[in-house]
């Protein structure tokens, strides 16, 4: 799935961060609960070294709580990282950060310090609700609608940290297709990017094989359908989503699907497992292998006709 989503300011934020790295002694990277990998910027492992870095993984009370046990136990394995799963509809959960920053970076605060941290995330994980939450006043600008947040700005939370807000950045290109179809399903994407029926099309078959009993039931369906195409359908059919004639309005069904998803009206769900993305990881690596050698192959072909051109004149 082909997907505009790195417009210029990102590519003015990452330049700032790159500037300001040096003084912060911590990064917290907030993550959704239901996609941490697909929701985490590989370009901020590569902007933050070997700092310390706070996971947090938000909108939690959405997620299938087994499979957020995985990724913190899986996260927690990188040095330096601490995870811990949140929700912003539960206040005292994110102010429990400014301790977590301490554990980490003791030496600051025994040389009574300022704790100087970098809030990081891709748009749309809730970063601007838990920096309003830490502040206790409206600082962050929030939204539903992705990158709400463009420019950096410093917050002194007065209580030993100061935190440097971030534009959520998205990175160029994404190698793994299936994480920016997650991205998309999530809302991480905004939807005038996207096509409707192609990204609901992919939920419902991870649906239908992961949570089969939470579908039938959300949508009162006594069989489960074969296919993707098929759930979709059925829905329209459950919910009326019908065109003349009674044909079944696809579009209108995939809304009702990635928006009930969303919301968390079909139950607690997790897109991506541990183990699963493993499996992607070794695949995308092979892709990436694949494409660099059909592009060296190309050149040599390219080279080899311009020699023989040459020759011929």
């Amino acid at each position: 799935m082909a997907i505009q989503w790195y417009p210029g300011h990102m590519h003015k934020a990452r330049k700032e961060i790159e500037e300001v790295m040096p003084q912060v002694d911590l990064v917290i990277e907030v993550l959704d609960a239901r996609i941490p990998y697909s929701s985490e910027n590989p370009m901020v492992t590569q902007l933050r070294g070997g700092k310390p870095c706070i996971k947090l993984l938000n909108k939690s009370d959405l997620a299938d709580p087994k499979v957020t046990e995985q990724w913190i136990e899986y996260l927690e394995r990188e040095q330096g990282v601490k995870a811990s799963a949140i929700t912003t509809l539960q206040p005292a959960m994110v102010r429990m950060i400014p301790d977590l920053c301490r554990k980490l970076v003791p030496h600051r605060d025994i040389i009574e310090k300022d704790i100087r941290t970098m809030i990081m995330g891709i748009p749309n994980v809730g970063k601007s609700t838990i920096i309003n939450t830490l502040a206790g006043r409206v600082i962050a600008k929030t939204g539903n609608e992705p990158a709400v947040t463009k420019k950096q700005q410093r917050i002194n939370l007065r209580n030993g940290i100061v935190l440097s807000d971030t534009p959520g950045i998205l990175w160029p290109k994404v190698d793994n297709e299936a994480s920016s179809y997650r991205l998309a399903v999530t809302g991480a994407i905004k939807d005038t990017a996207m096509e409707y029926e192609d990204v609901a099309m992919f939920a419902a078959e991870y649906l239908l094989k992961a949570y089969p009993e939470l579908i039938c039931e959300r949508y009162k369906i006594d069989h489960l359908p074969n296919s993707d195409f098929e759930l979709l359908e059925e829905i329209g059919r459950k919910r009326g989503a019908l065109r003349p004639g009674g044909r079944i309005d696809l579009h209108k069904a995939s809304e009702l699907l990635l928006h009930e998803f969303r919301s968390g009206k079909i139950g607690l769900l997790s897109l991506e497992t541990p183990a699963m993305i493993e499996i992607e990881k070794v695949e995308v690596e092979r892709i990436i292998a694949q494409k660099e050698a059909d592009r060296l192959k190309k050149l040599e072909l390219s080279k080899l006709k311009q020699s023989g051109k040459r020759h011929q004149g």
